[in-house]
């Protein structure tokens, strides 16, 4: 009996820059989305399966859809409250009856609409351009399937990647771990992920693993996939910061280094340093949001001996195990980039605010044949399955209006105003 043979396949990385605009209505959602595809077409391989990894969070601004004005509030805070009015009768019963904070009662208000709209341009877009797609990630609610029926579980709302088959079948997701102060209850109050309910899923492209921004830099979470088997490590990232300012959550606070410093102790690291993990795709969003700041380098990582060649990113030593890298807007000495950084960020005034670069990467990559079962279904990705296969719906939540409407929602515009 013949061994089976090694599975050779192209990675590719897709570095888009948003907007607000990108969100304000299902065709324009879809739009950016198709776009992301249409930038990585060229890169695709025509003789291998291809894996397009997406940016972190490319659905958290679904909540702005239908709501123009919002898009066009300058700030996250004054669109949270336009949100929140606009959309009053749906979110209210949820945060009585769920008793979660205002901003979260919104999300999962719209969670419906927004859900099957996210998970439906994926499935199209991984059917139509043939690949397997880490979609990014979006706040997601937990659901489980009855019937023909998604229901949602209350007040539960991940930071959730969804991995897609090239017939646009559901392969697994994984919820972010670790979240960051702006994913956390003052900012857009996400629901942590049990650590323990991180998987590998052996596919033709590698044993894929996901850690979502922040969990690529712990060891716990590398170290989960790792035992697992993960041969792929997807990082799908969104740093809400300028690239050349300083790191926002220091593991040494008397020791705050250059945020480039900090991300090689993210998909480099578990690369270059670790065992199971051979190749790492960590894809990141660039644009200002509002009034918040989007920056990065896309990388594809491997280990040192498959990639000789000095390469980093800005304001670091040139080092091997960088595959592919994108460049960052300019090259310099560090005051000046980081000034052009300053330049680049919301609200800035300056000519070049906005300024970002996008861009594409690809590698082409051999593993062994895969020695990792395929693990069983949670009942979340039961439903998601069912849904992406048309088995199953996912209704919008009816508003209701009870006879206290008029209090209630004075009550609760005063509590948002307090957040």
């Amino acid at each position: 009996m013949s061994a089976a043979p090694d599975r050779s396949f192209r990675a590719v990385a897709v570095q888009p820059q948003w907007s607000a605009a990108d969100f304000t209505s299902a065709a324009a959602f879809r739009a950016w989305m198709r776009g992301q595809l249409e930038m990585a077409r060229p890169h695709l391989a025509p003789d291998r399966p291809n894996l397009v990894v997406l940016t972190e969070l490319n659905g958290l601004p679904l909540v702005l859809r239908g709501t123009p004005l919002a898009a066009r509030a300058g700030t996250f805070e004054r669109a949270a409250l336009l949100l929140f009015l606009r959309w009053l009768p749906q979110v209210l019963p949820v945060l009585l009856r769920e008793r979660v904070s205002p901003v979260r009662a919104l999300q999962l208000a719209l969670s419906a609409g927004n859900t099957r709209l996210y998970l439906e341009t994926c499935r199209d877009l991984a059917r139509e351009y043939g690949v397997y797609l880490c979609c990014g990630s979006a706040p997601m609610p937990r659901y489980r399937l009855e019937g023909r029926r998604l229901v949602r579980e209350p007040g539960v709302l991940h930071n959730e990647a969804v991995i897609l088959g090239p017939g646009g079948e559901l392969i697994g997701v994984a919820d972010k771990v670790h979240l960051t102060p702006d994913e956390e209850g003052e900012g857009v109050d996400l629901t942590p992920g049990p650590l323990e309910e991180l998987r590998v899923f052996p596919t033709p492209v590698g044993d894929l693993g996901v850690a979502i921004s922040l969990d690529a830099f712990r060891a716990d979470v590398i170290g989960r996939l790792e035992e697992q088997g993960c041969t792929v490590l997807l990082q799908p990232d969104a740093n809400g910061a300028p690239w050349t300012s300083l790191e926002g959550l220091p593991p040494d606070p008397a020791n705050v280094r250059d945020q480039p410093v900090a991300w090689l102790e993210s998909s480099w690291q578990a690369t270059t340093g670790g065992q199971a993990i051979r190749y790492a795709v960590n894809p990141m969003v660039v644009g200002n949001l509002l009034d918040l700041t989007f920056d990065g380098q896309s990388a594809i990582t491997g280990r040192a001996e498959e990639a000789p060649e000095p390469h980093s990113y800005v304001l670091t030593d040139p080092r091997p195990g960088f595959l592919a890298l994108l460049p960052w807007v300019e090259e310099g000495g560090p005051e000046h980039l980081r000034e052009v950084g300053r330049h680049l960020a919301a609200r800035s005034g300056h000519p070049h605010e906005n300024g970002y670069r996008t861009g594409v990467l690809h590698a082409d990559l051999t593993l062994p044949p895969s020695r990792v079962p395929v693990p069983a279904r949670t009942r979340h990705e039961e439903a998601l399955a069912a849904l992406l296969e048309g088995r199953a719906s996912l209704p919008d939540t009816q508003p209701l209006w009870p006879l206290f409407m008029l209090p209630a929602a004075l009550a609760a515009y005063r509590l948002l105003r307090r957040r």
